[in-house]
């Protein structure tokens, strides 16, 4: 289980305390592997006015760097408040992303769609958590809103 923290005062916390420095490279170098929380837009561009369009441009991007395709029937993605995604059945292939976006339309390669009619992700600060079928964390990444609307959780 991994836990990425996007905030700029971490980041400028861990670039001042030198003896942090030496366990960054660990983790990044641990998560080369597998499926990991990529990319997260937690505040649509624009005026948040609930239409379709406007859902759709707050995503999530899971990606996997594992050599093998991940099979992600049972896998949840989750905010703080408890709103959970769960896939269907779905394949990631080897090096490749799949953006789970907020909005109504067609899953496709590449893209799936959680078809709500509200927003998931808290502008000022939240959480987004990958649990395996087993319930089990995979990944994970908080914000707080000072990310201007996204966040890397890489």
């Amino acid at each position: 289980m991994r836990t990425h923290i996007a905030t700029p005062a971490l980041l400028a916390a861990v670039a001042l305390a030198g003896g942090l420095l030496a366990a960054a490279p660990a983790q990044a170098a641990a998560h080369q592997s597998g499926l990991h929380l990529g990319a997260i837009q937690y505040d649509s561009p624009g005026r948040d006015t609930r239409t379709n369009a406007s859902l759709n441009a707050e995503w999530v991007d899971i990606h996997n760097n594992s050599r093998s395709s991940v099979q992600l029937k049972g896998y949840k993605l989750k905010d703080n408040t408890g709103y959970a995604y769960t896939f269907g059945s779905y394949r990631i292939g080897a090096g490749k992303t799949v953006k789970v976006r907020t909005g109504r339309g067609n899953n496709a390669s590449g893209v799936v769609y959680w078809n709500r009619g509200s927003y998931v992700w808290n502008n000022t600060g939240d959480k987004a958590r990958l649990l395996k079928p087993s319930g089990a964390q995979r990944d994970s990444c908080s914000w707080s809103g000072s990310g201007g609307g996204a966040a890397s959780c890489h």
